[in-house]
């Protein structure tokens, strides 16, 4: 029987089990393919210079915006904090009036038990809990001297009066606690943010770094471009104003005699004082804020700061219009409603200038098309094209004052 049975081929087992050598070699494949796969989607994954770009930057703006956020819970808590400290001081006035109230009315108490007339009334009276409702009894009233009843009815009226300012006091004490939860919610979230910008940059290495240097560099010319012709159109403006005010001179001149001519003048003159005026009056304390502004230049942008050795975008502009008698609210969402909104060719030195459908950001006008800001995190206050992040980015202009 065994001449009838057929050998084996020697590189075939069961079920397509191969032998060690080939199975080892299958595995290296699989291996090697594993790795390959692994390997491809990392290389495919990583985001590019532009991405990584535009990231940071889109991070820079949330933080920016959480900042601002940030200051107003910031403002609202100062606040409260301050309403709460006026309340609580009240109610311990209060206290100690009504205390001075209650021995008072201990005197009469004592007065009464020693010539042993209404003792449990009066004792009755010190123990309720609704005084008011107890002297209302004729019986008690009708033994009380007027000096006595102005006394009750002082102490009714302050304990009342202490029972809702305690009352009011509680009610803020837990708005302060919610708005200081809210002000620990948004620094987080700004940190945050922050956080995750570092991070991405961390990661580009020094070639990456360099192209994106340049990509900023090209930037910022092209700014400075949009500023220069910004200028030229804010001068040719400003020489056909004058054109035609000396045209219109002109022509109201000769009007007769020279009297008459000297009147017109005059006229003319008063016509424009209003104007006049009002452009110097705002020009000197513009004049005021840049030279605040300029001052601040070389400090580093710290988000949520008001100076004097760090500033975020609004605490630097609140800052130089403080300097020039204005006050002005602290974050940008307020400070874009105080004042009037001016065309962007018609922007003057001083003027706010606003940025992003959103308004998180916000710089001084100095004139020629450029700003003193603070940037972002990680710069500092600076003079700079309003065209920095691109003519789309410029919201309004509004002139504070």
């Amino acid at each position: 029987m065994a001449s009838h049975r057929k050998s084996r081929t020697p590189g075939t087992r069961v079920a397509g089990i191969r032998t060690p050598a080939l199975a080892t070699a299958a595995l290296t494949s699989v291996a090697l393919l594993s790795q390959t796969a692994d390997a491809a989607p990392s290389d495919d994954d990583r985001p590019s210079l532009e991405e990584v770009e535009k990231k940071v930057d889109d991070l820079y703006r949330q933080a920016e915006s959480a900042t601002e956020k940030y200051n107003a819970v910031k403002e609202k808590t100062t606040k409260q904090r301050k309403r709460v400290d006026t309340l609580l001081d009240d109610v311990a006035k209060r206290t100690q009036t009504l205390n001075e109230a209650r021995e008072e009315l201990g005197s009469f108490a004592a007065a009464q038990y020693r010539t042993g007339a209404g003792v449990p009334d009066t004792a009755t009276f010190l123990l309720a809990d609704s005084p008011q409702d107890f002297f209302d009894r004729d019986q008690l009233m009708d033994r009380m001297t007027g000096r006595q009843k102005a006394a009750v009815d002082d102490y009714v009226t302050q304990q009342s009066e202490t029972m809702e300012k305690r009352k009011e006091a509680t009610e803020s004490l837990a708005t302060l606690t919610e708005s200081q939860d809210d002000l620990k919610t948004a620094k987080a979230t700004v940190q945050k943010k922050l956080s995750t910008a570092r991070e991405l940059m961390s990661k580009l290495t020094a070639e990456e770094k360099a192209r994106l240097a340049a990509a900023e560099e090209k930037k910022r010319e092209e700014a400075v471009r949009k500023a220069a012709e910004l200028a030229r159109q804010q001068a040719e403006q400003q020489e056909a104003e004058e054109e035609a005010r000396r045209q219109q001179r002109a022509e109201s001149g000769p009007s007769g005699t020279s009297d008459s001519s000297g009147s017109s003048g005059s006229s003319g003159s008063t016509s424009t004082t209003p104007s006049t005026s009002a452009d110097s009056s705002y020009a000197a304390k513009a004049e005021k804020a840049l030279a605040f502004a300029r001052a601040q230049i070389g400090k580093p942008y710290v988000w949520g700061a008001t100076g004097p050795d760090s500033y975020d975008c609004s605490g630097l502009t609140q800052g130089a219009w403080k300097a020039a008698g204005v006050s002005l609210p602290r974050t940008t969402y307020d400070q874009v409603e105080a004042g009037t909104t001016v065309a962007v060719s018609q922007a003057q030195p001083g003027d706010l200038v606003f940025f992003y459908d959103d308004i998180t950001h916000v710089g001084v006008y100095i004139g020629n098309g450029m700003m003193i800001h603070a940037p972002k995190p990680g710069t500092y206050v600076r003079e700079e094209s309003i065209f920095y992040d691109g003519e789309s980015s410029v919201h309004s202009v509004v002139r504070p004052a």
